[in-house]
């Protein structure tokens, strides 16, 4: 039963171990401790006195006095921290999102988030540090391959010749594996030929060893197009036999599936049951598109604008990245492929083989869960393993979910039903409301812990689900009350906690005290939204 979560997203290998953490009190802030690192992952409170200085000095200086905690080795906080973004919210926090360096070379995975408020105080910061990096023997050695070389090594490790869709490229890190830091590249192998994959390679710069490799394909040659036209709108049939309005582009008395009203634009193409990407772009004679063939775009070209719509309209995001990028999705990829997946630049979907799935571009949800996979690696970039992937799952599943009761798209808290197992109308891929009825925990104790899935990520990510839901809806999970805030405050604050406070390798005790942060800054400390997060997350057993 659990195979059938593999055919949305396609599972990766990565090799962290499970973060398990404590909660404990300090003179000044609320810390969860990463007991793999001894640093810690999450701190909130008034950590600072309020200050003139800028955010950056007022988090600088907090780290350097607080050393003993983050262990960050020899040298000064801007020695160990790079600043990679600055921006100033609605509510007037500054969010600074960090990257922990080593000599200037980037340390793989560790990212933290911290908020300084309106009147100068650090009131949280996010993300556990790879501690006494200046300890480690290997990074004492010196780097003796480059990167061409390095590329060399993670090619001759794949058993075929790809076509790359993207040059193959590495970047020196730092990356802490087995209880071990040393000097790596890591190398990006993106290719679609003879199978999709978007390999990330840790070759040690020393030896030239193949530390590890994870396929980062996340499922869920350009075509010349038109630069000039009207915009238009016409009609089709969806997979489903509904019909909805599409916005289109009208040039040379062709109409294709071209939006340009959103961002940098929506373009629907067609792979033509081939495996090049992203296929020919849509085109149509008459701006009504009824044929059995193109309802599969119809419904792809429409959701992506619906969930476009979504973040825009729910939280001021301009797609995917907030800076407007085009989205782009390809319908009939393959033959009977039974997947959907973001590949890092854009949306594919395959149409089934009419038993497990139909067009799986016939599903709002599954659209929504796609398109929130690239909200999540342009904010948190939550490594897809073990309970950072569990957490990367559930985002997708809550914000697809999300997207059907924003749209009333026959709203539910089930994931994939449109389109999973058609000759079964009761049947889904996952339920939020009850993840055990589709064989996934819905309780911490009964995660599962193995490597399969990707350490679970599918599986486990019943444990967030359910807790969103019971946020939302309220009811009582294990003997604890949670009284429901509705949705709308649900989402808004997994948002705040997706794009502010989670950090690449977050746990779920991590994401549990990022959470109530985020309700606390939304609605106050003593608000009903922080309880219930609070309960929402006693209920099923996350500290």
């Amino acid at each position: 039963m659990k195979n059938k979560f593999l055919t949305i997203l396609l599972v990766l290998v990565f090799a962290f171990s499970p973060l398990s953490t404590a909660l404990a009190k300090s003179e000044n802030g609320k810390i969860n401790w990463n007991k793999k690192h001894g640093t810690p992952e999450f701190i909130s409170g008034q950590l600072t006195n309020a200050s003139n200085e800028s955010a950056e000095e007022v988090l600088y200086k907090y780290l350097d006095n607080s050393k003993d905690k983050f262990k960050f080795g020899k040298g000064n906080a801007k020695e160990a921290f790079k600043i990679t973004s600055k921006k100033i919210d609605k509510l007037g926090y500054t969010n600074i999102k960090l990257q922990q360096v080593y000599k200037g070379i980037p340390v793989f995975g560790s990212t933290q988030a911290a908020h300084i408020d309106k009147n100068g105080v650090l009131t949280s910061i996010s993300g556990a540090v790879i501690p006494n990096l200046d300890k480690h023997d290997k990074l004492k050695l010196d780097k003796k391959i480059n990167k061409n070389e390095a590329i060399k090594k993670a090619q001759e490790d794949l058993t075929f010749e790809p076509e790359y869709e993207v040059k193959p490229e590495a970047d020196l890190v730092v990356y802490y594996h087995e209880n071990e830091a040393r000097y790596a590249y890591l190398v990006n192998l993106n290719f679609l030929y003879p199978e999709p994959g978007n390999w990330n390679y840790f070759i040690d710069a020393v030896t030239g060893e193949l530390i590890n490799k994870y396929n980062n394909l996340k499922y869920g040659k350009p075509t010349k197009k038109p630069t000039s036209g009207e915009d238009t709108v016409g009609t089709g049939t969806g997979v489903l036999g509904d019909t909805k309005e599409i916005n289109t582009l009208l040039s040379n008395s062709i109409y294709y599936l071209v939006d340009r009203t959103r961002g940098d634009g929506i373009e629907t193409y067609n792979a033509n049951n081939r495996t090049r990407l992203p296929g020919s772009l849509w085109a149509d004679s008459d701006n009504v598109l009824n044929d059995s063939n193109d309802r599969a775009a119809v419904d792809a070209h429409h959701y992506a604008g619906l969930t476009y719509d979504y973040y825009l309209n729910r939280f001021s995001r301009n797609s995917f990245d907030n800076k407007g990028s085009l989205i782009k999705a390809t319908v009939h990829y393959s033959r009977s492929y039974n997947n959907a997946f973001w590949n890092g630049q854009q949306i594919v979907f395959g149409d089934g083989d009419g038993v497990t799935f139909t067009e799986l571009s016939g599903s709002l949800d599954v659209i929504a869960h796609e398109i929130t996979h690239a909200v999540t690696e342009h904010t948190a970039d939550l490594i897809y393993y073990n309970e950072s992937g569990a957490l990367n799952e559930a985002m997708s599943d809550i914000f697809g979910t999300a997207v059907e009761f924003a749209f009333n798209n026959n709203p539910d808290w089930l994931i994939g039903e449109d389109i999973y197992t058609p000759a079964d109308p009761n049947d889904a891929m996952r339920s939020m409301a009850d993840p055990t009825k589709y064989g996934d925990p819905d309780h911490y104790d009964d995660r599962y812990v193995g490597t399969a899935d990707n350490g679970g990520v599918h599986w486990n990510s019943g444990i967030i689900n359910k807790a969103a839901y019971l946020i939302s809806e309220g009811g009582r999970h294990y003997g604890v009350t949670v009284s429901g805030i509705g949705i709308d405050k649900m989402t808004e604050i997994f948002y705040r906690a997706l794009t502010q406070h989670f950090t690449a390798s977050s746990t779920f005790s991590q994401a549990r005290a990022a959470l109530v942060q985020s309700a606390v800054e939304l609605y106050g400390a003593n608000s009903a939204e922080v309880q219930a997060v609070n309960d929402a997350f006693d209920s099923v057993g996350v500290n």
